[in-house]
């Protein structure tokens, strides 16, 4: 059986104290580290351990015992200087996979070349996922994957209703295949659902597709 993976926070604001929060809501260990004692406490009772204690010293991170950790998290982006120190740090200590928060791309740049193994701008990402949503009443929800592909969440089109998947052929006519089927906000999502499934009023689709296909109001008006 395979270990669950542990994981160490870098910065306590509102993005790192979310994501540590959020670790240890799905029961992962959590160390989270911030400079500030009051961060500390904030989220001492909620993470596996909270440390007051300067990432940008290597020997500290040592001593906490952060090289034991899986991932670890840069959560600080808005001082550049202790964002890379910290991003050198954990890779030499040997910490498989490092993700940095950058508040521009200038930084995110520089993350990346140092050795960060994924950079995100949160409000650019944020904003960007918000203005999609914002086009089209249809999109409940969304998430690139990456430049060429996005999951979405959409209220099943009035045009598709009373007609099955197999029938809607929606692959080879948009480019969209359906992950799961939710019949209304409140239930959960059936994954997988039948090429035979009859597409109701009340449906929301889980699907993934170019992300072309949700770039313009066009386009969406298309489903």
């Amino acid at each position: 059986m395979a270990t669950r993976k542990s994981y160490v926070i870098l910065g306590l604001g509102i993005f790192g104290s979310t994501i540590a929060a959020k670790l240890s809501s799905y029961d992962y260990e959590v160390i989270a580290i911030d400079k500030d004692l009051s961060c500390v406490d904030r989220i001492s009772d909620i993470v596996t351990q909270a440390i007051r204690a300067d990432f940008t010293d290597i020997e500290q991170l040592r001593q906490i015992g952060v090289s034991d950790c899986d991932v670890a998290v840069v959560a600080t982006g808005s001082h550049l200087e202790e964002s890379v120190l910290a991003v050198m740090n954990l890779k030499e200590l040997g910490i498989p996979y490092v993700v940095a928060k950058a508040k521009n791309k200038k930084y995110m740049n520089i993350l990346t070349k140092i050795g960060a193994d994924r950079v995100i701008r949160p409000e650019k990402e944020m904003g960007e996922r918000v203005a999609k949503q914002l086009v089209s009443n249809d999109i409940i929800d969304l998430i690139d994957i990456d430049d060429e592909f996005s999951i979405v969440e959409i209220k099943c089109p009035t045009k598709w209703v009373s007609h099955s998947l197999k029938e809607m052929n929606l692959r080879a006519a948009f480019g969209i295949n359906v992950l799961g089927i939710r019949k209304n906000p409140t239930e959960h999502l059936s994954i997988s659902p039948s090429a035979d499934y009859i597409l109701e009023t009340s449906d929301q689709l889980l699907v993934i597709a170019d992300t072309k296909i949700f770039e313009t109001i066009e386009s969406i008006n298309k489903l």
